[in-house]
């Protein structure tokens, strides 16, 4: 019970990022429970049964995250069962993803009518950092609406089911008077307050004037950060962004409002992502307007240049490149060494250290251990990924104008886990 009320407490009275259908139902079933009278939407409370959960679709090298049902920033004790995912949650498995070695791309599998505004755009700015890492898809089956879109579209590309919606770009408070049903009830409230805006939205008391301007100045205040992120994201002008009304849109109309960029299922969605981690592109989907190619960068640019049979690797680290500079290397088969590839360099500690560099500069620094197990050379590295970078789909990105700069670092962590590896199995006096 206490559960349900805090809960209340995060419904009643402030701003949501949640479809209006959804909100009248969860207000019709928690209302009764926690004393609030029922309304004519009163459905009976249904408690699920303990069961397995229902595997979700997969495809090799791609993390399928969830996100289904009421987001809140924090679960507050309530797991799945209750039909809430949580934003701390959801950022959880976001980061377990991209630390994945196997992990090459990350589809948002989305299935949400919205929730609360609190944390849900720092978890967008989150989602759209990550995909200077790893390509982020999202797919809306059925629903992502208000703040289940607001998740959605800070993803490269945006699909949804034949039946499916986004949108409801928009922001919504509902205040509960009660103070009739208390007279009735023979209940006179009083609430002793310092500090005129205290006892602002009470339930108690019909909403006051001054009470009704604070509550819809915060409103604005959030629905105008909602149309900045949509159309940041998006790359749609913020006043089309505005004109949706917070509608829902669904099928081509969600493409012709350049809310979503396909109509697909959820198995058809994970097989055009798997299409193009491997480098190949038949029919490859358009990118978002909002989202701007990145350039490969040439040999000069990342020092990445097959060397002579006689040139040695270098040993001092280069500067790592900027994220965004960086694009997204698949997972790739090791190719067999050609003949005009430098053999391993008599030092191996320096040729580990080689390797672990280029893998770095590559955006790949998961692949150091694989390349080190294969006792291949710096220069046969440096070929294998310049190979896989001629093959692979261009993966568009796009990074928010106000995002904070990455806090510069005097240490390079990959490097150093290889040379703390090459000491504690170099004999003493090697």
């Amino acid at each position: 019970m206490t559960a349900l009320v805090h809960l209340a407490s995060r419904l009643y009275g402030t701003p949501l990022l949640i479809a209006r259908a959804k909100l009248d139902t969860i207000l019709a079933v928690l209302g009764p429970r926690i004393g609030l009278a029922p309304t004519e939407l009163a459905l009976p409370v249904i408690v699920p049964e303990a069961s397995e959960p229902e595997p979700g679709p997969t495809a090799p090298g791609i993390a399928v995250i969830p996100i289904h049902g009421t987001l809140v920033r924090r679960a507050i004790g309530l797991d799945a069962a209750s039909g809430l995912t949580s934003y701390t949650r959801i950022a959880a498995d976001l980061d377990a993803a991209l630390a994945a070695p196997e992990v090459a791309g990350i589809l948002l599998d989305i299935d949400s009518p919205g929730g609360e505004a609190g944390g849900v755009f720092e978890l967008g700015a989150r989602i759209r950092e990550a995909t200077a890492r790893k390509p982020v898809w999202a797919h809306a089956g059925d629903s992502a609406f208000s703040a289940g879109y607001a998740i959605a579209c800070a993803a490269q590309r945006v699909t949804l089911s034949t039946t499916g919606g986004v949108g409801s770009i928009g922001v919504i408070a509902l205040h509960i008077d009660q103070s009739v049903r208390n007279a009735q009830n023979g209940l006179s409230v009083t609430a002793l307050y310092a500090g005129a805006h205290k006892n602002d939205a009470t339930p108690h008391a019909p909403l006051t004037p001054q009470a009704t301007d604070a509550l819809q100045s915060e409103i604005d205040r959030l629905y105008a950060l909602f149309v900045d992120h949509v159309a940041a994201m998006r790359g749609l002008d913020a006043a089309a962004v505005r004109a949706t009304e917070a509608a829902l849109f669904f099928g081509e109309d969600a493409l012709a409002a350049g809310l979503a960029d396909g109509v697909a299922s959820l198995d058809a969605t994970l097989a055009d992502f798997a299409t193009a981690l491997r480098g190949r592109s038949p029919g490859s989907p358009t990118p978002l307007a909002s989202t701007k190619r990145l350039a490969l960068p040439t040999p000069t640019e990342t020092s990445m240049t097959v060397p002579t049979e006689t040139a040695p690797a270098s040993s001092t680290p280069p500067a790592a490149p900027a994220p965004a500079a960086v694009p997204v290397v698949a997972p790739a088969a090791l190719p067999a060494p050609t003949a005009s590839v430098a053999p391993p360099a008599p030092d191996p500690q320096g040729e580990a250290v080689a390797i672990a560099e280029v893998c770095l500069l590559a955006g790949c620094p998961e692949r150091t251990t694989e390349f080190l197990a294969a006792r291949m050379s710096a220069a046969q590295v440096r070929q294998v990924l310049l190979q896989a970078r001629a093959d692979q789909v261009e993966i568009a990105s796009h990074h928010l104008a106000n995002a904070a700069p990455a806090a510069a670092t005097t240490t390079n962590p990959v490097l150093d886990a290889v040379r703390k590896r090459i000491a504690s199995t170099t004999p003493q006096g090697a």
